[in-house]
This record gives C-alpha cells, structure tokens and sequence, in this order.
C-alpha cells in the first residue's frame, strides 16, 4: 500500500476506478491521502464505477451503495448529474436517496435525459419539481396504458420533395403501423414491405423510423432526406470520431449533382458532435457516430451493397415510443431492434410526441436540408 500511494494522484484515480463502488467506498476510508484523492472532483474515480452500476438494470436496484451515494460527502456532486440523466425512473423514484442539487444543475439533469419538447410541462415551480413531475409521468405511462396527459401523439413525417410534416394522431390505439400503411396506400406503395430501424435510444424513449426500400427504376420516388436522417453524411460503421466531441465532415456521402440516385442535391458542410442533450444509452453512446455493440442498426452494409443496393422511397415516418420493462423482451422470428420487433408485442405500444426541437435535437443537421416545415397534413403552399 505504501508504495501504492508514493504514485502520481491521477495514476492512482485511474487505478481505482477499476474498482466497483463498495470496494472504492471501503478503501476511501483507509488513509487521509486516499480520502484527498477520491474526494477531488478534477480527479473523480467515480465515474467509471457509477456508469457500471448504471449499465446494469438490476445492480440499480440492489446496490445500496448506489442508492444512498448522495449521503457520502466523498462523492462530487456533479456526479449525480449522470446519474440523474440515465438511471431508470424507478430506481430514482422509489429507491435512490435524491441529493440537494441547485436550480440549474436540475434544469441540466432534465435537458440531458428528456426531448426538448417536454420541456413544456414546466411552468411556475422550480426545476427539480419539473424534472420529478415529468419522470412520474414517464414511470405511470410505462407502466399503464393511460394516455390522459397528452391526448394527442405528434410525429414527423419526412417528404421524398425535401419537406416534412408534423402531424399528429389520437394518443389513445395510437398505432403507428397502422398510420404509415396508410400512407403507403395514398403513394402506391402497399407493394413494399414495411422496414423499420430503431434510430437512437434515450433514458425513456426511443426513436423509430419507418419506411420502404426499394429499387427504383427512377429517382421521382427516391427520398434522400430519409437516407441523411438515418445515415448521415460521413459516418459509416468503421468510423469512430477523431475528437470526443466535434469532428467537422465536408459532405463524404456522394450526394453531389453527378450522383445518379439524387441528382441535384450537394452536401453541405457538417459539423458532428456526440449528441448530448438528450444523452443516449449506452447501446448509443457514440450517436450520431456509429456505436459497436450490435444496438445501432441504422443502416444495414455499407458502400454499394447498403440495404443491399435498395434506396429508401416515399416518406419516412419518425416517432418517439416510450420504454417499458418489456420494451426488449424479444420475440418472433425477425432479428432483434430491427423491423416489427420494434413495435410489434409487449411494451412497445406506449407513443410520446416528437416535435421539430425534438428532430433538431436527435439530427441538427436535418435542419438545412428540410426545405419547408409543414405543421399539419398538406403540402405547405
């Protein structure tokens, strides 16, 4: 131990966060020096341990360390903002001991685990009685099929013109294949096969797209904005960003005038970084770069063979669905997170509205590529 502690601090926080979160509380308390050192919120040991902890469903619910961390003077406050972004509703609501946190520290908790658009439901009260009154919200409708808070579910529907729609439906039987088979029907395309992919997972919700692929014999039903929302210009599944938070992309896709599959349209200058408010699970953690693990399937291959040489026609539906304890409980004989597993069965019937500061939010660089947002069925002329 003593030649242990004679090593630089940062070297020594770093060995320590490798421990689990009894075992760095147990040893914080073995010498003043190690006291000093997990104390120090530039040094912070505790990040790695609490992410664990919170990657694991069941460890949140039967870690004490966990639940009463807020109690220990040696764990930096700013921690809890992590842990306040990600945790499951009902390990905050029911076990965690919450810690006193300032106004604007709750006000980052509540833009780093929800969709801008639920920032609605703050009115005179202070942040954290938002931030709570909203996670209860999220906890009842996971839970229930209770739809009296928001009786109507928005969604965004991306045009193959270059516009897009906000349109919204009955929250209650909100059925969002049932909505796009209708669209289908009114573009000629009940032929093809509904294809759905599940664009980026949040604390509570995640995000669906569907819509068709095909091989057209023209471009007049070829929608490149569906394409560019679920594989953005630049990134393919070998890339991983070259800074952790900005990497600037100068329009690698070829959506140039010369290409043969979306004439007339060039690639604008974009500037990538890890999306962070809302923060996305773990299964996403390098959104809007591709993260490993098998959670992000976007987009099937890569190069020609990409959706194997099929392109995305007619309009691409966006929807924010709500997670449930059954939410990845899987079944049937399709591949998991991809297609009808997403929103076929158990737990996959609860819809959250998604509005345009919600899609500015999960893919900002949609904003300049939209040519005209519609509030409302039509055509916007």
């Amino acid at each position: 131990m003593g030649t242990f502690l004679t090593l630089p601090v940062e070297l020594i926080a770093d060995v320590l966060s490798e421990l689990d979160l009894d075992s760095l509380i147990t040893i914080s308390y073995l010498s003043r020096r190690l006291h000093d050192i997990v104390s120090d919120p530039s040094l912070n040991p505790w990040r790695k341990p609490i992410l664990r902890s919170l990657r694991s469903d069941q460890e949140q619910g039967n870690s004490g360390s966990l639940k009463h961390l807020s109690v220990r003077r040696i764990v930096p406050r700013h921690n809890w903002i992590e842990i306040l972004s990600l945790a499951s509703p009902s390990f905050i609501l029911l076990d965690a001991t919450l810690p006193n946190l300032r106004s604007e520290e709750w006000e980052e908790c509540f833009n780093r685990r929800f969709l801008p658009g639920w920032r609605k439901w703050h009115k005179d009260g202070s942040w954290k009685a938002t931030y709570l009154e909203v996670l209860h919200r999220v906890y009842h409708r996971s839970r229930t099929s209770c739809t009296s808070d928001e009786s109507w579910t928005k969604y965004i529907v991306l045009n193959r013109n270059g516009t897009a729609n906000e349109l919204e439906g009955t929250s209650r039987g909100f059925n969002p294949l049932a909505i796009f088979n209708e669209m289908k029907l009114q573009n000629n395309l009940m032929h093809l096969e509904t294809r759905i992919r599940l664009v980026v997972q949040l604390a509570d919700v995640r995000i669906i797209a569907l819509g068709t692929l095909n091989r057209p014999r023209s471009t007049l039903t070829v929608n490149p904005n569906a394409h560019t929302f679920l594989h953005p210009p630049g990134i393919d599944d070998l890339q991983t960003p070259r800074n952790n938070r900005v990497v600037t992309d100068h329009g690698v896709y070829p959506l140039g005038p010369d290409s043969a599959d979306y004439p007339g349209v060039s690639p604008p200058s974009i500037d990538f970084s890890k999306m962070t408010h809302p923060l996305p699970a773990s299964s996403h953690t390098n959104y809007p770069w591709y993260t490993s693990g098998g959670g992000d399937k976007r987009w099937v291959g890569s190069g020609e063979v990409e959706e194997e040489g099929r392109k995305w026609v007619g309009g691409l539906m966006i929807i924010a669905q709500i997670m449930t304890p059954k939410t990845h409980e899987f079944g049937g004989d399709w591949p998991p997170l991809q297609d009808l597993d997403l929103v076929v069965g158990p737990g996959r019937q609860q819809y959250a509205s998604l509005v345009w500061n919600d899609l500015w939010a999960i893919a900002p660089w949609m904003e300049e590529r939209i040519t005209n947002k519609i509030d409302g069925p039509g055509l916007g002329i």
